[in-house]
């Protein structure tokens, strides 16, 4: 019997009573919660933004926002750096990803462990960072006599770059893998040069991969508000606009206009982003040879330098947070202390362990949704499917801040029955697990993809049913999908500052928000050491989970053979 006339007598939804209502359960579940917690407050901030400032219904905002000249401003500077920092990262992401899979380069250890570290911590660190090594008072301007000012355009351009760098690694990587070695053989054997093979053969594949990386990279950059409020100056961009318009000026109508106008670059980017990618998912067929460097002392030599240079340099800036955190007075008085540490203000560590159980919370509910949802899809019919599987895919295209506002507008509604979220660590949790359900949705359906459809007929042939099936099958052989899921959203949970700056109360804030609060009262020093608490307590969970993941990749393995 043909492989797919088995997958589809295996996906055959079951007839017992209970197994049809668990399978319910099973989908109904995770798509309720998304709708609650995505969809209506989508509609909740389209309808705000219709909500005059003077009574009544009407279009007055957004002709307000015509005479606006700040937000146009706003605007303008967002997709300068947007296309700046762009070009910038695509440049050095093409080296390393290049460096890494094609050349006998050293350091590949080194250059890996570099590009994990701006994943540990908020965006914001990355900007403290560069304030500390180049701002008017760095270690840089001091050795060299000068006062550099890395304020604005080009602090905000060289933060972002670092933030996003890993993720375009990541991207143009895998891209490269998508190559066969037969084209490079059959070139070499025609006699076109390696500069012939590059132009023809290297970049031509790698086109998608570079459109998916370039509206990654420019998402991130224009939806940063953590960057953009430590080293953005007097460089106003859409975040900190709407984080103005909001919490300084109270034009909430306005805030949601402006929310809706930075919902749009990133979702056409998105959209455009995505369909990169599948075009990139077809290239290469699944019987291609990946190609193996051949050592080439110049070539090899040169991509060590660049890359060893550029991770050296993501390391200088997150080790110099690090670092000013033990300094007295930096950079005048560089004896050591741990007084920065004694943090009282802000409510001293309570962030921290409230960050904690938040992202712990977001971890445990977002993987346990994901998974549902995921082995409901895979037994549904393809139209149902793939609607379902296109609503799932809709919250990336949403930045932070505007998921976090259109939960102020949805659930800060006295008398609604989901009026008692607010102001609630599980609305914290739900709003980061959203803000991140599109990348841990893909990786769920690419884990639940990998078990085997033998062991789920064998099953149901024995006559289980679908809590049999569950418990038996997708739990053991998914059990390392689930840990990295899980992590993936406790570290990212841990280090997000746009999505909850709306949703923090006097009583409940969390670590970034910290963070930021410490560097705006001037307590910079104090907020390198608290940035430094949360990278240990991130970097912590990583290596736990990942020594979890490999157990349970292990047993993966034992149970599919």
């Amino acid at each position: 019997m043909p492989a797919t006339a088995k997958a589809r007598l295996t996906v055959k939804l079951p007839v017992s009573f209970t197994d049809r209502w668990l399978l319910r359960i099973c989908l109904g579940l995770p798509l309720a919660a998304l709708l609650l917690f995505f969809a209506m407050p989508m509609v909740f901030i389209a309808w705000r933004s219709l909500m005059q400032e003077g009574g009544g219904i009407g279009l007055g905002n957004y002709a307000a926002l015509l005479h606006t000249p700040g937000v146009w401003r706003a605007t303008g500077n967002s997709v300068l750096v947007g296309v700046s920092t762009t070009a910038i990262t695509l440049v050095f992401a093409f080296v390393m990803a290049y460096g890494l899979e094609r050349t006998c380069m050293h350091g590949r250890r080194y250059v890996a462990m570099t590009l994990s570290l701006p994943m540990l911590a908020p965006s914001l660190v990355l900007g403290l960072g560069l304030i500390f090594l180049l701002g008017r008072n760095g270690l840089i301007g001091k050795m060299l006599g000068i006062r550099p000012d890395i304020y604005g355009f080009y602090g905000l351009v060289a933060a972002n770059a670092l933030y996003a760098l890993p993720q375009a690694v990541m991207i143009l990587r895998t891209a490269l893998r998508h190559a066969d070695a037969r084209q490079y053989d059959a070139a070499e054997v025609l006699g076109a040069s390696p500069w012939q093979q590059f132009r023809d053969i290297t970049l031509p594949a790698m086109r998608y991969g570079l459109l998916s990386a370039a509206f990654v990279v420019f998402t991130i950059t224009i939806t940063d508000f953590g960057n953009a409020m430590v080293i953005g100056g007097n460089f106003p961009v859409l975040a900190t606009e709407i984080y103005s318009q909001v919490n300084g000026q109270m034009k909430f109508g306005m805030g949601a206009v402006v929310g809706l106008l930075l919902l749009a670059p990133a979702a056409l980017s998105v959209w455009i982003e995505r369909a990169a990618a599948q075009r990139q998912a077809g290239v290469g067929a699944e019987s291609a040879i990946a190609p193996v460097p051949v050592p080439s002392h110049r070539r090899d030599m040169a991509y060590t330098f660049a890359c060893v240079g550029l991770g050296t340099g993501i390391l200088a800036v997150v080790a110099t947070v690090v670092l000013a955190g033990f300094i007295r007075l930096w950079p005048y008085k560089l004896d050591l202390t741990l007084k920065h540490y004694d943090i009282t203000v802000s409510d001293g560590y309570a962030s921290l362990w409230t960050s904690v159980w938040v992202s712990a919370l977001a971890a445990v509910i977002g993987a346990v949704l994901l998974f549902l949802l995921a082995f409901s899809v895979r037994r549904l019919p393809p139209g149902p499917a793939r609607t379902i599987t296109l609503l799932a895919s809709l919250p990336v295209g949403v930045p932070g801040l505007v998921l976090g506002l259109s939960y102020v507008f949805a659930f800060n509604v006295p008398g609604t029955p989901w009026h008692w979220f607010y102001g609630s660590a599980v609305l914290l949790a739900m709003c980061n697990f959203y803000h991140y359900h599109t990348q841990g949705f893909v990786t769920m359906m690419t884990g639940l993809r990998t078990v085997p459809s033998t062991l789920e007929e064998a099953v149901s042939v024995l006559g289980g049913g679908v809590r049999r099936v569950l418990g038996d099958v997708y739990l053991p052989v998914a059990r390392s999908t689930l840990w990295t899921v899980a992590g993936f959203l406790f570290m990212r949970s841990m280090v997000t500052l746009s999505a909850v700056i709306f949703l923090i109360t006097p009583w409940l804030s969390l670590s970034a928000v910290t963070v930021m609060r410490l560097d705006e009262a001037g307590f910079t020093s104090q907020a390198a050491a608290f940035s430094t608490c949360i990278m240990a307590v991130v970097g912590t969970v990583a290596l736990v989970l990942h020594a979890a993941n490999q157990r349970s990749a292990r047993s993966t393995q034992a149970i599919k053979h």
